[in-house]
C-alpha cells in the first residue's frame, strides 16, 4: 500500500499558475500509476491527469490538455501537477491518487474507481 498526501492548493485569480504536489509514502512509489483528479461541491470526482509508473507516458483530459503538466520524480516519490492559465471552472478539490498496474475491462487511466489509494485533497480556488 502507499499513502498520498497533497499539498500546494490555494485561492487565486483567472490566469494565475499553482503547482500542486502529491507525496507518497514507502518505497514502491514507481510501482504505481499516479493520476490527478478533482471534485467540486455536488460534482462527481472527474478525472484530470494521470502519468505512467516512469514517467514517458502522460494523459489529460480535453479540460486540461495545453493547461495543465502531470509529472513526477520517483527518487523524491512525489508527484506533481503544474497549472497554468487557471480558470473559475477549474476550482475543487484536486486528489491524487494512485493505482497498481492491474488488468481491467474498462479504462483504468481516467475512471475513479480503479484507483485503490487516495490522499486527503488540497482546495483550489480560481475567482475571476
Amino acid at each position: 500500500q502507499v499513502q498520498l498526501v497533497e499539498s500546494g492548493g490555494d485561492s487565486v485569480q483567472a490566469g494565475d499558475s499553482l503547482r500542486l504536489s502529491c507525496a507518497a509514502s514507502g518505497r514502491t512509489f514507481s510501482h504505481y500509476l499516479m493520476g490527478w483528479f478533482r471534485q467540486a461541491p455536488g460534482k462527481e470526482r472527474e478525472f484530470v491527469a494521470t502519468i505512467s509508473l516512469n514517467g514517458d507516458s502522460t494523459y489529460y483530459t480535453d479540460s486540461g490538455k495545453g493547461r495543465f503538466t502531470i509529472s513526477r520524480d520517483n527518487t523524491k516519490n512525489t508527484a506533481y501537477l503544474q497549472m497554468n492559465s487557471l480558470k473559475p471552472e477549474d476550482t475543487a478539490v484536486y486528489f491524487c491518487a494512485a493505482r497498481r498496474p492491474i488488468y481491467s475491462s474498462r479504462d483504468y487511466r481516467t475512471n475513479p474507481g480503479e484507483y485503490a489509494y487516495w490522499g486527503q485533497g488540497t482546495q483550489v480556488t480560481v475567482s475571476s
